[in-house]
């Protein structure tokens, strides 16, 4: 017992402090621990691991045709979508995060940082990223300055993608990528102090990396968005279907 609650304890005082008992689990288990939930639960309270989880107002569920309940990603490249965050340096100056997710794999695919975004700049981003991932059916954003450019939805039109706009004041119907960044910001933004642009540049791109191919994701029946991705490309992305009943997840993915 007093070995489980040392692996339980060295394993979250490695990771991050967000990190719930059963991600510590899923760890365990990789390291090949033969161990359930229940056990690490009651020890993760022993060992007083528990964090409060946070409450947060209860918002309305999105009702315009583009939200994220009410049109869902199917298949991989389906739907993507992207998002900003702002986030301070040391000395006080600003600069922008734009991030982009696939939002069926749940793979971040790219964090640009820089001190000014504009449309041009999304642009360039966009096409790096159609040419080694292939381009999407739609992508889904807020109606943000950069996003609703000309010089973004003429580009997109031409490369035959649909925009997917959310309703103004709305951010809860983009769901995915407000659920990536809350996880962003509490698990690396929050807990950083950042001296310079390319620090922060580094930083998050090895936590984009760790993400993407070492953190499980419950939605994912605790597999890493890489490594569901690879599935989704092994089976065929038309033929693999993430339901949202996470009682027949398993069975998807079996």
């Amino acid at each position: 017992m007093r070995r489980v609650s040392c692996g339980i304890v060295s394993y979250s005082n490695a990771s991050v402090k967000t990190h719930g008992y059963r991600r510590i689990t899923i760890k365990l288990r990789e390291k090949g621990w033969f161990i359930n939930f229940k056990r690490v639960y009651r020890l993760w309270c022993q060992e007083g691991l528990k964090i409060r989880k946070k409450q947060h107002k209860k918002l309305h569920i999105g009702c315009s045709a583009n939200a994220c309940n009410r049109k869902r990603p199917e298949y991989h490249n389906h739907i993507w979508s992207y998002d900003f965050l702002s986030e301070r340096l040391e000395n006080g100056r600003l600069v922008k995060l734009l991030v982009v997710i696939d939002e069926f794999t749940r793979e971040c695919l790219a964090i640009d940082v820089n001190r000014k975004i504009k449309g041009p700049d999304v642009v360039e981003l966009l096409r790096y990223l159609f040419a080694v991932r292939g381009e999407p059916d739609f992508i889904r954003s807020d109606n943000g300055p950069e996003f609703a450019s000309n010089a973004v939805k003429k580009w997109l039109k031409a490369s035959g993608v649909r925009t997917l706009f959310v309703a103004p004041g709305s951010p809860w119907e983009n769901g995915y990528v407000e659920s990536f960044n809350s996880k962003l910001r509490d698990e690396l933004l929050n807990r950083e102090l950042f001296l310079h642009i390319d620090e922060l540049r580094y930083i998050v791109n090895r936590w984009r990396l760790d993400y993407n191919h070492y953190r499980p994701h419950s939605s994912l029946n605790y597999m890493a968005p890489a490594a569901f991705a690879a599935k989704c490309l092994e089976q065929g992305s038309d033929t693999l279907r993430l339901t949202q009943d996470k009682g027949k997840t398993c069975e998807i993915l079996s």
